[in-house]
């Protein structure tokens, strides 16, 4: 018998570089928890963000509104929030 498991729900967030503030409204991006639309963002509008060996993000909950800053690893892929 086939198990199913319950896909992860996408939510709608806004992301942007955090050095492009006030110069970008952001991305849309929909994913299941701010760390992915995070790490979405870097993959998909690499060209936005400065190379270097960490990117900080800002990942806005469409929903709630609430702002949340990401530190994304470029060669590894792993968020951290920023400090």
């Amino acid at each position: 018998m086939a198990r199913f498991l319950p896909q992860e729900i996408a939510m709608p967030f806004t992301v942007r570089a955090r050095h492009l503030h006030g110069h970008h409204d952001g991305r849309p991006i929909d994913e299941p928890s701010p760390e992915a639309a995070a790490l979405a963002y870097i993959e998909a509008f690499a060209h936005d963000v400065d190379e270097e060996e960490t990117v900080a993000v800002i990942v806005r909950d469409d929903d709630t509104g609430r702002e949340q800053c990401f530190r994304v690893d470029l060669e590894t892929g792993e968020t951290a929030p920023c400090g």
